[in-house]
């Protein structure tokens, strides 16, 4: 699949990997990266050294298009060599998923207004989907969704509870779920608004996303009709053009952490002598860093395979999902490896390697956990298989 990749397309993911191994690389000791993400300030300072580099949001084209799947891939590998890099060169979650989907779905005056500030690393964003499970809200079964929206004479009026919001603390742009009586529907909004309120920023285990996840209650938010993103009752459909390659986009990131995790490990035991010998001739060891490689291999030809599969301009959504749940499970297998290969040194902050483990076992909830997926395609084994009975 390495030669559908074009020669544009691999000089700026190598110019990707420069950037993040040399200049983002050295942020991750940085006090203004916290438990709640780099601050306003560090995402600031990175970003003008992306755009200083020409590594700004480059999985899109200087024309505005986008490059394929496989070629976002390539550059998205990259770009997460440090949890700090998709970051840096706008590549992360959720700005990445939201403007693929203001792409395919919002008009000429959405995309000016709040896709180009997001494409230029100007502004970040929020997706305003999952609701506290206490309330009886949506989490992995969005039909369970309680934010209501009402029609007003021209303006929409929504209301309701949302949580685990990434990014919603300094965002500047929303786009919020909310049913109306057509069904779901999608809501573009400027941020911060009086009427969206963070009750608290959660303290989580990982820490790479600016503005971490934050529980928001949402009192009377008053939304012009023309900020609805396509029509009444299309928000699950636009939910889907969204989440498909959203879930391929966080393999592909996480890829890259797990990789660089591989490589502080196995230069540890290179290094580390134990019992006589370096860490590596132990086998107990030795194999463990063999195993870490197969299931980088297996995650990446996975992720090539998704990523052409949606190229060919098919669904996607059972091929992501499957992509979705053995990377995560394989990329979790290489950092927990990781950690036990370096021992103490492994779970201190001594390296970046404890944070790569933790934010790589968020990695297999959000996006629908492991178990979800599994649900989901086990629904349509049967399906498929009780037709053809």
């Amino acid at each position: 699949m390495t030669d559908s990749i074009s020669d544009a397309a691999r000089e700026i993911g190598d110019r990707v990997e420069t950037f993040v191994r040399k200049e983002i690389a050295p942020y991750e000791q940085d006090p203004r990266a916290g438990s709640h993400g780099p601050t306003e300030e560090l995402v600031r300072e990175m970003r003008d050294k992306a755009i200083n580099a020409d590594v700004m949001t480059p999985h899109i084209r200087k024309d505005g298009g986008h490059y394929s799947q496989v070629e976002t891939a390539y550059i998205l590998k990259k770009s997460g060599l440090s949890p700090l890099g998709p970051v840096a060169c706008n590549t992360m979650a959720p700005d990445e998923g939201n403007m693929f989907l203001l792409g395919k779905a919002g008009s000429e005056e959405q995309k000016a207004r709040f896709l180009a500030p997001l494409v230029s690393g100007e502004a970040r964003s929020a997706f305003f989907m999952t609701e506290p499970s206490a309330d009886g809200g949506a989490g992995s079964d969005p039909s369970m969704m309680q934010t209501e929206a009402k029609l007003d004479g021209n303006h929409w009026v929504i209301n309701g509870k949302k949580t685990y919001i990434t990014g919603a603390d300094g965002a500047k742009v929303g786009i919020v779920m909310a049913n109306s009586s057509d069904g779901a529907c999608m809501f573009l909004v400027d941020l911060p608004d009086p009427a969206i309120k963070i009750t608290r920023v959660l303290e989580t285990i990982d820490s790479s996303m600016p503005g971490g996840h934050a529980e928001i209650t949402i009192d009377n938010l008053r939304v012009p009709a023309d900020q609805m993103l396509g029509q009444p009752g299309q928000g699950f459909r636009f939910a889907q053009v969204r989440l498909a390659p959203a879930r391929l986009s966080h393999c592909m990131r996480w890829y890259g952490v797990a990789v660089r995790a591989q490589e502080i490990a196995t230069e540890y035991a290179c290094r580390r002598e134990a019992f006589g010998k370096l860490l590596i001739d132990h086998e107990g060891v030795g194999f463990m860093l063999a195993e870490n490689q197969i299931d980088l291999k297996q995650s990446e030809l996975m992720i090539d395979w998704c990523a052409a599969t949606l190229d060919r301009g098919e669904d996607g959504n059972v091929e992501s999902s499957m992509t979705k749940v053995s990377v995560s499970e394989a990329l979790f297998r290489v950092a927990d490896r990781c950690v036990q290969v370096m021992g103490g040194m492994g779970v201190s902050g001594d390296t970046i390697v404890e944070q790569l483990f933790r934010e790589i076992r968020a990695f297999r909830i959000y996006d629908g956990p492991t178990e979800v997926h599994k649900w989901s395609l086990a629904k349509k084994i049967k399906k498929k298989t009780l037709a053809a009975m």
